[in-house]
């Protein structure tokens, strides 16, 4: 399935990836083949679910809190923070014209 310059604006803006370059279009368009492949599975007649596991009881086990107070340590870690919460994803990407995306899907 071709990827079209409309399918990959939506992608990017959903995503907040970058797919100008040959590598990620690649990535997609296998990523594509392979969800393809769920089209072939017959599911006439099978009901949906909530949750591969709904026919179970799920157990919740005790949370024991062993650290705490280290939110300065965490916030080390973050790319971008806002006073003190991770900013997620890190910041938007700047999508290029459609001219551009044009011109660059031409290769594939």
């Amino acid at each position: 399935q071709e990827v079209t310059v409309d399918v990959l604006d939506h992608l990017e803006q959903l995503a907040l990836v970058d797919f100008r370059d040959a590598e990620g279009v690649e990535r997609l368009q296998k990523a594509i083949q392979f969800a393809d492949q769920l089209h072939e599975v017959n599911t006439d007649g099978v009901e949906p679910m909530d949750s591969v596991l709904e026919d179970r009881c799920l157990y919740l086990r005790e949370d024991d809190v062993t650290e705490g107070n280290c939110a300065k340590e965490l916030l080390k870690n973050a790319r971008e923070k806002v006073e003190e919460y991770f900013v997620a994803p890190p910041g938007n990407i700047p999508l290029p014209k459609l001219e551009e995306r044009e011109t660059f899907l031409q290769g594939f």
